[in-house]
């Protein structure tokens, strides 16, 4: 009407404000034509919507967008001079067209939408996890004319919800895994040791060895994204050896084909090298001075780790089933579909440890890495 100031108006939570400024404001979303309300407090509030990281939006009823600050341009893509006048409709993926009529349903009824979680376009495309919360925008005399949306990307919040389950998953997988083998090693230990010192002594070696090697794969502390890491063959061999030797592990040299391992394969070749270097210090090279190992890795195609026992004690083989051929050993390399093979030569034990290369691959597919 001529002479009147047409305003819309949206009572609208600001979660901070000055004490000057209530915590539920009526917020004028229009531009002024008459100057009844105070200059000051409408720049005030103007600079508060056009500053907030938030998108904030009104529309028509009919659904033709009327404001656009600069929060929206950041989370949508659109300036506002691309974005007023064009239909909602823009921002709203084909799938999810049915969302708009219910809100609109509701603004005409006098309803608050708050906290909708859905998904939205943005300008290249993409699809955009958005938190809404839509409220009826009325004129001077009440009627509601329009709604204002402030919209919230979560996206990353999803994400990090995401990353935290596939974390829990991985986690759970492990700990069963943990037990698993914990079980198995001390049903071994306790079959194989003839004084509680000795079972003792097996158990917790053991153990170590399944701490050192899910250490090596644990995620660093403080990363956006919560992964797993991959470690590789030869540091597991070092880590290992360094555990066992302190400072002196230049009496193990390895040389060939790295190899990422991980997971169960991972603990598995770690009980089997605990296993070989836990008997040459007990019984072979490392058990004199001047002993040392030799490993070798290579692929035939199959993968091929050969251990050579040098400068130790003439070695011959042991009678049954026990000694350098352990229970756990032959349960280990069964889990890998693999094989041991140990040539008793007086001058040092060698053995040579075959792996399926699709149980062992040269490189880890990308989904895995």
């Amino acid at each position: 009407m001529p002479g009147k100031t047409n305003r819309s108006a949206s009572s609208t939570d600001i979660p901070y404000v000055t004490p000057r400024i209530p915590a539920s404001t009526v917020l004028d979303i229009a531009t002024p034509q008459g100057g009844s309300d105070t200059p000051s407090a409408q720049a005030l509030l103007a600079a508060i919507v056009e500053s907030s990281d938030d998108a904030i939006i009104s529309k028509s009823l009919d659904g033709f967008i009327t404001s656009w600050n600069k929060g929206a341009e950041r989370l949508f893509g659109f300036s506002a001079e691309e974005a007023v006048g064009q239909h909602i409709a823009i921002l709203i993926p084909a799938d999810r067209r049915h969302e708009e009529d219910t809100i609109i349903a509701s603004i005409r009824e006098g309803k608050r939408i708050e906290h909708y979680e859905t998904v939205r376009r943005h300008k290249d495309g993409s699809l955009l996890d958005i938190s809404l919360t839509v409220s009826p925008v009325r004129d001077s005399n009440g009627a509601i004319i329009g709604a204002s949306k402030i919209a919230r990307g979560i996206s990353e919040r999803k994400h990090a919800a995401q990353r935290q389950m596939l974390l829990l998953r991985e986690m759970n997988h492990r700990v069963k895994n943990i037990f698993a083998i914990m079980s198995a090693v001390i049903g071994v230990s306790e079959r194989t040791a003839t004084t509680v010192k000795e079972l003792t002594s097996d158990i917790r070696a053991r153990i170590n060895t399944l701490a050192i090697a899910y250490e090596l794969t644990l995620p660093d502390i403080g990363l956006t994204v919560v992964q797993f890491r991959e470690t590789s063959l030869f540091t597991l061999v070092k880590a290992l050896f360094a555990a066992h030797q302190g400072a002196d592990i230049e009496r193990a040299s390895i040389r060939g084909q790295d190899v990422p391992v991980r997971g169960t394969t991972l603990t598995s070749l770690a009980l089997l090298l605990h296993e070989f270097s836990t008997n040459a210090v007990k019984y072979g090279a490392l058990s004199t001075p001047a002993g040392r190992i030799e490993i070798d890795v290579r692929y035939d195609p199959d993968f091929v780790l050969t251990w050579t026992e040098i400068g130790g004690p003439s070695v011959t083989q042991p009678e049954g089933s026990g000694g350098f051929g352990s229970q756990l050993e032959r349960a280990t390399i069964g889990s890998l579909q693999g094989s041991i093979h140990r040539d008793w030569d007086p001058a040092g034990l060698k053995i040579m440890l075959r792996i399926p290369a699709d149980i062992l691959p040269r490189t880890r597919p990308t989904e895995e890495a």
